[in-house]
């Protein structure tokens, strides 16, 4: 009788049942002929795949990223999700990662259902200085975000998603703020008007440069984001307020949109001591996901790294977490971000780390100098209203935190 086993040989990366050429014994005689020769064509197709990855044009960059909190007297630290980790894919890859916490704890790692990568934090002692400390070396190869194609049914807008892709689509065309949906509908009129035909890329590049050129840009210490009726009436707003706001447009014309929280390698953030980013992406059939950033004005490419992407605004929250204590013991956040293209020609000598040490692949309680742990990261700053919670709402140079504590919660 014939045994049924796995070959122990695969050829790039796919395994192959070998049930109908095992003997008797169940010994495995090698590969046969044909496939020796579908080896050699998944060599070729690798080499093949190797320098073409290598041929495109794509930037290596360094992503510093230090949050601090402090405390007039040492607290009980609640769990913390951390979301500092950049989203990988065909054009992003990490090469290396370090991230550091401070006071001792255990760390688990999940992704949720956005596939966001999170860091699950546990605290195992009191203590009135956190610090969480990422740093990542990555590969972008996103250099020409306009180099995409739509279905022929998607050029032109209005449209409908396609019956297979629609069901997975719902949940990110519903309104986050139905109150403002007459008020944006209104907004939205000299951008297109019913029974008109106009290219859909072209319509979202003009709704994106129009908020970044007649809107003006402010930074919001507040937590959470700006209702889309506050940021029209206001005319202004910060990065993840304008997210927002175009997120609901496009959900107002019934395409699908998603907020995103992460990076932008720029000018602020070269010199260091920034803060994260916040844009929007839209769903384009045939192209997927394409983003959108109405702070800058322009299509998202390589330098924007996404670390989490979500339905609602306010929950891709860079960290988010809790203390136990008196609300007045919170001193205060320090948020320090800084982004280097390490083969930029010409460049300058590599800069030191915001926060040195030794290279360590896992999260790892470090005994850091007192002078370095500042305070805890919510991607924007200051204590907000409530103090007894905090969040890092990524955004740059803002992402509503709420610091503080709750009393009697863990």
């Amino acid at each position: 009788m014939n045994r049924v086993a796995a070959a122990p040989w695969a050829a790039g990366g796919f395994c192959f049942p070998c049930s109908q050429i095992l003997g008797n014994e169940g010994k495995w005689p090698g590969p046969p002929d044909w496939m020796a020769a579908l080896k050699l064509d998944f060599a070729l197709l690798s080499l093949f795949s190797w320098n073409a990855k290598c041929n495109v044009e794509g930037m290596k960059i360094r992503i510093q990223h230090r949050t601090a909190y402090r405390y007039a007297e040492p607290v009980r630290l609640g769990p913390h999700r951390v979301m500092v980790r950049p989203r990988e894919g065909h054009d992003l890859h990490i090469e290396s990662s370090i991230l550091t916490i401070r006071p001792a704890h255990t760390v688990h790692w999940m992704r949720d259902v956005n596939g966001n990568s999170i860091a699950l934090v546990d605290f195992t002692e009191r203590a009135d200085e956190m610090m969480i400390y990422s740093e990542l070396v990555l590969d972008h190869y996103d250099s020409d975000p306009l180099d995409f194609r739509v279905e022929p049914y998607a050029v032109h807008y209005p449209f409908v998603y396609d019956p297979w892709t629609l069901p997975e689509l719902t949940a990110f065309t519903h309104i986050v703020f139905p109150t403002d949906a007459e008020r944006v509908r209104q907004w939205l009129g000299q951008f297109w008007e019913p029974g008109k035909l106009v290219e859909t890329v072209s319509l979202l590049k003009r709704l994106n440069r129009f908020v970044s050129e007649t809107f003006t840009y402010t930074r919001r210490d507040e937590f959470g984001v700006q209702r889309p009726s506050r940021t029209l009436e206001k005319n202004s707003g910060s990065c993840r307020d304008f997210a927002t706001l175009f997120i609901e447009a496009c959900r107002s014309w019934g395409l699908a949109a998603r907020f995103v929280s992460g990076y932008m390698l720029c000018e602020a953030t070269e010199a260091g001591h920034a803060s994260t980013h916040a844009w929007a992406e839209v769903y384009l059939p045939g192209a997927g996901w394409k983003g959108f950033d109405p702070t800058s004005g322009t299509v998202v490419g390589s330098q924007h790294v996404a670390v989490a992407v979500s339905r609602h605004p306010e929950a891709a929250t860079p960290i988010s977490g809790s203390f136990t204590g008196v609300p007045a013991v919170f001193l205060g956040i320090e948020v320090d971000v800084k982004l280097e293209q390490l083969d930029k020609p010409y460049s300058s000598p590599q800069q030191p780390s915001l926060f040195p040490m030794q290279q360590q692949d896992q999260t790892q309680p470090l005994p850091l100098p007192r002078e370095h742990v500042k305070e805890q990261e919510l991607e924007n700053t200051p204590p907000l209203p409530d103090p007894r919670r905090r969040d890092e709402a990524g955004a740059t140079d803002d992402s509503g935190i709420s610091s503080g504590i709750n009393i009697g919660m863990s």
